[in-house]
């Protein structure tokens, strides 16, 4: 296998399990700010259980999101210094200020909200998570606004064979970054809904003490879960006016539209190969949309069995197939992933910079040796946070220790909310 496939092979895998940590902890830092906020204005015991074990769950997952997040960084020196010394002035930017918002920002005030429980104002607490949330939502902008860039360069000029920015307000408004953020945001959220109502249907078909904070937890997951969805399918629409044609003819498989798109590349960039592979988009495309439709049945039945407590209580199949669906929109995600950067091939930069111009000079073995790095770590930390959160998601509420004081023996201040 050449080295650019290998490559490529490295950065869809350790990217695809970045992905992975970054959809739930959207979804779930939503979920957990809009849990605390009704605990803080009701005082809601129950509210503050829920608040405690959910957001443990996503302490769990977002330090392993960070960890892979590193690695992520590093890729770009490592394999792709083609890519960073030809467009490195403009998408660098967005990137930089990524790192600034999630390593600084997000990761400082989490800490606090982490080890301020008993120990500040609740206002201020309260507070505190909706920073980190509204910066996780910044850290995925950002990131779209650099990924936008490569699908669809704006606000650059060319010098001495370089690209440097010139307008960032085209930068930050580019179509393909804003619709592609929506999308990414609201499909999190279907994410975080389908994970909270899964582990929930779990405790609530066990018959677990806490039935009444799982009850209402299910509740708000299936609440969020059709919303969620069609919101997705909104922006997933908007999405296609903004996607290469070449794309749109791999996903739709029209032999005369590639064979147009082939011709018009040739006469714009020469002779060469510049079809992306109709396997892999239309693979992409219609696993994202057959599992789509799964979530939409899902999502549209629960939203309506909710408003019914005997069934939300007692239909314990309806529990196991909630309980299932929890590594679907997982799945989802993964394969609109692919759909999105298997049709920007052959394009590191669309129309501007080859892939396989973009890898680094590096030898065939060497980036062998660098998958196995890779992905071993990674299969580790997958791994890891998985049995972690599956661990701490069957163990309960009673296992908690985000925000316990240190004399169990002694009402919790937490209470006084």
């Amino acid at each position: 296998m050449e080295t650019v496939e290998l490559a490529r092979l490295q950065f869809a895998l350790t990217a695809g399990a970045h992905f992975l940590f970054v959809a739930l902890t959207l979804g779930l830092a939503t979920l957990v700010a809009v849990i605390q906020t009704r605990a803080t204005f009701s005082g809601n015991p129950v509210h503050l259980r829920m608040t405690r074990f959910w957001g443990q769950l996503y302490i769990i997952n977002y330090a392993m999101g960070i960890v892979t997040g590193l690695v992520m960084e590093f890729q770009f020196g490592l394999s792709w210094s083609g890519l960073t010394s030809f467009a490195g002035n403009v998408f660098g930017a967005s990137l930089a200020i990524e790192t600034l918002v999630a390593f600084f920002i997000e990761s400082t005030f989490l800490g606090l909200w982490i080890f301020g429980w008993n120990r500040m104002n609740r206002w201020a607490h309260l507070a505190l998570i909706w920073v980190v949330t509204l910066t996780a939502y910044a850290s995925a902008f950002w990131i779209m606004i650099s990924n936008g860039f490569l699908q669809n360069p704006v606000g650059y000029r060319m010098t001495n064979g370089t690209m440097e920015l010139v307008d960032f307000g085209a930068l930050v408004s580019n179509p393909a970054s804003l619709v592609a953020f929506g999308h990414i945001l609201s499909g999190a959220m279907i994410v975080g809904a389908f994970f909270i109502a899964g582990v929930s249907a779990y405790h609530l078909r066990k018959r677990t003490a806490e039935q009444e904070l799982f009850r209402k937890s299910l509740r708000i997951g299936l609440a969020l879960a059709l919303p969620a969805t069609l919101v997705t399918a909104t922006f997933g629409g908007f999405g296609f006016e903004t996607l290469q044609p070449a794309k749109l003819a791999a996903w739709s498989g029209d032999a005369a539209e590639l064979a147009k798109v082939q011709a018009d590349m040739v006469a714009l960039h020469g002779p060469g190969d510049y079809l992306p592979s109709v396997g892999w988009v239309s693979g992409g495309g219609n696993t994202m949309m057959a599992l789509f439709a799964l979530m939409l049945f899902f999502s549209g039945a629960g939203f309506v069995l909710m408003f019914f407590r005997p069934l939300v209580m007692r239909f314990r199949g309806w529990h196991w197939l909630l309980t299932a669906m929890i590594p679907v929109p997982f799945a989802t995600m993964i394969a609109g992933w692919i759909f999105r950067e298997m049709g920007r091939q052959p394009w590191a930069v669309y129309g501007l910079l080859k892939t396989s111009d973009a890898v680094s000079q590096v030898s065939a073995g060497q980036m062998t040796l660098s998958i196995v790095v890779f992905t071993s770590v990674f299969a580790v930390l997958i791994a890891i946070n998985y049995w972690l959160l599956a661990r701490q998601a069957r163990r309960g509420p009673e296992a908690v220790t985000l925000g316990a004081t240190e004399h169990p023996t002694h009402p919790e201040p937490a209470l006084t909310y």
